[in-house]
């Protein structure tokens, strides 16, 4: 059972004028921040629904960057965030894309980080300023950014659910939530936890070694100051 913040049920201290559209859309690319990491040269936002007939005059340009630039969703540079980004010499590109049968407020970004590696995110701003990442690099996912989370790329074979779970288990670190995605039976496989508490590196080496692990991907938890 979730346990509600204040922040779920009275919604987010922001500058406005939407939860869905600011609030949300600031969230959003922090997560998608701290999953590229540091050294992020450039970011295409390509918006879907909502967010491509209204990104300017609800301010949502401003807070996507804002929050690729690490600003919380209260944070008063926000408001000046083009111009932030322009300094630090970020390069910014607004696209415009139907993402499918997703939710209206939806946004891909593509970061390109200085080592010239691409990444790819797509996730959704679900109102209240609440998120959902659901795709990371072509991966289907679906996490939070609220909690440690970690991707465990695998194959597709029996017992792998089962040797990460006891893994966790007997590392002392207790899953909040967990989901598993395939595109076919025996190929490649995707899991996801959300855990109470950071995963130490040993913990990731141990399921690294395991066999049949493709790769693994640590996702550190949204911090607002």
């Amino acid at each position: 059972m979730k346990n509600y913040s204040a922040f779920d049920i009275l919604g987010p201290i922001m500058i406005g004028p939407s939860s869905s559209h600011t609030a949300g859309a600031a969230r959003l690319a922090k997560v998608a921040s701290i999953i590229a990491g540091k050294n992020i040269m450039s970011v295409q936002f390509v918006l879907h629904g909502s967010f491509a007939k209204t990104y300017k005059g609800h301010g949502t340009d401003k807070a996507l960057i804002a929050g690729i630039l690490g600003m919380d969703p209260w944070d008063d540079r926000l408001k000046d965030s083009m111009n932030i980004a322009k300094q630090e010499g970020l390069n910014i590109e607004f696209a415009f894309a139907d993402l499918g049968d997703v939710h209206p407020n939806t946004v891909k970004f593509v970061i390109t980080k200085k080592s010239g590696r691409v990444i790819e995110i797509i996730g959704s701003s679900v109102g209240g300023g609440n998120i959902l990442i659901f795709s990371v690099d072509g991966e289907a996912v679906k996490f939070t950014g609220d909690y440690p989370t970690i991707i465990v790329r695998h194959k597709d074979i029996p017992g792998m659910i089962s040797k990460v779970s006891t893994i966790l288990y007997e590392e002392n670190v207790n899953i909040a939530f967990m989901n598993v995605y395939r595109n076919s039976r025996g190929l490649n496989a995707t899991m996801v936890f959300e855990t109470d508490s950071i995963v130490g590196k040993d913990v990731l080496n141990r399921i690294k070694n395991m066999g049949n692990i493709y790769n693994i991907r640590e996702i550190a938890p949204l911090v607002e100051s």
